[in-house]
């Protein structure tokens, strides 16, 4: 069914059967990001799908957020659900695992597998699919193989001859928390001969999160047993705990198949029989192998593309593979879902639950990216959040995770997802509804910081840490927040909230021209480092970056920032520096701050607009360079250095889909989009209602980066950036490059990007 291109090492990369070089799953190299910090997992899933069939290889440390770390030799098991390129780790949930031979209750080291049910593999025996895993597990000699719907999990192990083969069952694992399992609670009954079903509630990063499942063999067993704290216990009734776990006993032939079908749900054991025996209500593993292909398929073609390489292609298919994995899917199919209150509701016909926003990284190109190509399920996106800030005690979603607020970084940029769908017209959004919300945390809550911010226009960082970020997200809210104020006819609010965007310049120190944090007396907090985290050590004054980055961390007003600088000059030769000044970084710097182009973080996402700003300085041809740069140094097919740093579900991936498209949003909620340096030869994406949006460049060399012009629907333009309207129903870029900077292109002040205007 696969077959192997040789020349590609570790694990075998997959290209089904019967795919030409047209079809984009042949693209689609998972390998990538499993290594290095990318903190990717291999498995099994859906587009968006609440399950994500895997192989967890450790479960502690932060290069194992997902389960899995490409450096390792031996594999614990198989689970359903993990995260696809986080900073921090959780889910993993109920693991299986095969053995024969005497059964063995824990996993067991990575130093000495025999000490457990954790079996030795080679990356040599992998084959990686979307929406498909193998294996062979070298120790029992099983042949594992997984597939996945929506909110199942479908696994094929093929067994050796063996009067002691076993599967287990392992309510335990987890992502461990403080070194231990984050298993809180736990049940588990036997619900049939071949059928156990229950759930856990995990305290980890997300605190009190519950998942729940029901799981079928094909073929009964001759024994099951039930373990409680790792002792044989009664299997009558519902088995309570911490630390749960059932082993299922066969004897088998050789090459005998036995499959495992698990449906999962945030609601109930029975809400995860209802959507197993609705999506998996057979063993036939090659219908839904193949089922699941043909999902990916339609969902990778929603852009195709050609590149001047074979290893850009294989970056940008997947690129969007990994962009197309959240947020993931969080309700089961009679449309029931856990809130964040930890209350079980009921979803309006037809509408879908979502959950795992990383809102702090994908507010800045993956939910614009999605607005472009992925426009029927925005409103779901969106409804989602504007339910989950309803809902829960907590407020506006930050970074929720499975009915669990996290708390995870600065801001509240569930506010920019929504208002910038609304802001773009997406139907079906009660935007009165959104407005109450978003108001209540931006003039109301004392949340983080905000209490000082709103009262004295600035963060104290003797008050508050991470102050200055935290204002210069803030300074974003309300600007996302304005937009949509304007739209329902708010305008004194709309006009509060746009001024009040303006605070970040509190901290502009005109001395030495960095962002620099400020006391509550008003005076600059000192000592001043602009490659320190802050002015102390009882905590940082930046989120994950330093005042090099903060500085240009000005996404909806460059135009005010420019002004800080003193003028175009000042400020463009402050951001030449930013690339070209030492890439030191103190000790406790956070290992996030990564990919270090001079002071520039490519691996983290506060960096991720930084390049687009030279066009609003009007030099758009040095913004074309490093693009460019950027694309080809950060992004490779390679598993440890394919990408810069955590995948953040998606972020990472969208930034190069977008600029490899010749654009990029540098201020989402405004709709515009800045121009680069198109890496692709040849684009046409489908965009909303089933329209076509064709990208066409010209030019003579693909090493040719320099816009010499544009044309946008067949009308030649002198600007370096358009509207989302203006492509969202389809139409025509042209792009002619050539192999020198045009220095008269988009150049005049009148010509730049609109700057704090609200749409």
């Amino acid at each position: 069914m696969l077959c192997a291109v040789s020349a590609l090492p570790f694990s075998t990369f997959a290209v089904p059967q019967g795919a030409d070089a047209a079809d984009p799953l042949r693209w689609v190299d998972q390998r990538i990001g499993l290594g290095g910090h990318g903190h990717c997992f291999p498995g099994a899933s859906l587009p968006f799908g609440a399950v994500q069939l895997s192989p967890d290889t450790f479960n502690d440390g932060w290069d194992w957020c997902s389960g899995y770390h490409i450096s390792d030799a031996s594999i614990m098991g198989f689970s359903h659900t993990h995260l696809s390129g986080t900073g921090c780790g959780d889910l993993l949930d109920f693991l299986v695992m095969a053995g024969t031979g005497k059964v063995k209750l824990v996993p067991g080291p990575r130093s000495n597998p025999d000490e457990g049910y954790r079996s030795r593999f080679s990356h040599d025996d992998e084959m990686l699919e979307p929406g498909y895993y193998s294996v062979l597990l070298k120790d029992p000699n099983v042949r594992v193989e997984l597939t996945a719907t929506e909110r199942t999990g479908l696994h094929k192990y093929t067994f050796p001859a063996s009067d002691d083969a076993w599967l287990i069952v392992d309510l335990a694992h987890s992502y461990l928390s403080s070194g231990g399992s984050s298993v809180y609670s736990a049940e588990l009954s036997r619900t049939a001969p071949d059928t156990l079903a229950g759930g856990h509630v995990t305290c980890a990063w997300g605190n009190m999160r519950h998942c729940y499942f029901t799981l079928q063999v094909s073929k009964q067993p001759t024994s099951v047993v039930f373990y409680s704290d790792d002792k044989p216990v009664s299997a009558e009734g519902k088995l309570e705990g911490d630390n749960l776990k059932a082993v299922l006993h066969f004897k088998t032939s050789a090459d005998e198949v036995i499959y495992v079908r698990t449906g999962i749900s945030g609601v109930s054991a029975e809400g995860a029989a209802k959507n197993l025996r609705a999506e998996q209500p057979d063993w036939d593993f090659e219908k839904t192998r193949a089922s699941a292909q043909r999902a990916w398929r339609e969902q990778l073609s929603r852009i195709h593309a050609e590149f001047a390489t074979p290893e850009r292609k294989r970056v940008f298919y997947t690129a969007l593979y990994h962009m197309s994995l959240g947020p993931q899917l969080f309700d089961d199919v009679d449309g029931r879902y856990r809130g964040m209150d930890a209350q079980i509701h009921q979803l309006p016909q037809g509408a879908h639950n979502h959950t795992t926003f990383s809102l702090w990284d994908t507010f800045r190109a993956a939910h614009p990216a999605y607005t472009l190509i992925q426009g029927e399920r925005v409103p779901d996106f969106v409804n989602s959040l504007i339910r989950m800030a309803e809902q829960s005690p907590a407020g506006m979603p930050v970074w929720p995770l499975q009915g669990t607020e996290t708390g995870t970084m600065t801001g509240y940029h569930s506010a920019s997802v929504i208002s910038e769908a609304i802001v773009k017209g997406f139907p079906g959004i009660d935007a009165e509804a959104a407005y109450r919300v978003m108001m209540r945390r931006a003039m109301v809550e004392n949340y983080e910081g905000l209490g000082y911010y709103r009262q004295l226009g600035f963060i104290p960082a003797d008050r508050e840490p991470e102050s200055v970020s935290k204002t210069f997200e803030y300074c974003y809210n309300d600007w996302a927040i304005a937009h949509v104020a304007k739209k329902l006819g708010r305008d004194a609010e709309a006009e509060l909230l746009r001024r009040r965007s303006t605070n970040y310049r509190h901290y502009f120190n005109p001395a030495n021209t960095f962002m620099q944090p400020k006391l509550s007396n008003g005076a600059w907090a000192l000592p001043f480092d602009p490659i320190e985290m802050g002015h102390s050590k009882e905590w940082r004054d930046y989120t994950e970056s330093n005042a090099w980055q903060t500085t240009f961390g000005v996404m909806h007003d460059p135009a005010g920032l420019i002004d800080l600088f003193g003028g175009r000059e000042p400020f463009l030769a402050k951001l030449d520096a930013l690339f070209t000044v030492p890439s030191t970084l103190p000790p406790d710097a956070p290992p996030d701050i990564a990919g270090m182009v001079g002071q520039y973080a490519h691996g983290n996402e506060p960096s991720h607009h930084i390049a687009y700003l030279y066009v609003y300085a009007g030099q758009p041809w040095k913004t074309q360079a490093r693009v460019r740069s950027l694309m080809d140094t950060m992004y490779n097919d390679t598993p440890d250095d394919g990408i810069a740093g955590n995948e953040d579900v998606g972020q990472m991936s969208a930034w190069f889909i977008l600029s490899a498209l010749g654009f990029y949003a540098v201020a989402p909620v405004s709709g515009n989009y800045v121009l680069g340096s198109p890496l692709v030869e040849r684009a046409v994406l489908t965009v909303n209602n089933g329209r076509k949006l064709e990208i066409e460049v010209r030019r003579s060399d693909p090493k040719h980066v320099y816009v010499q012009s544009f044309t946008l629907n067949g009308v030649p333009q002198q600007r370096a950036w358009f509207h989302h309207s203006e492509i969202a129903h389809g139409g025509h870029i042209l792009f002619v490059l050539g192999p020198e900077p045009n220095t008269e292109f988009a150049q005049k002040p009148e010509l730049a990007p609109p700057s704090l205007i609200l749409g």
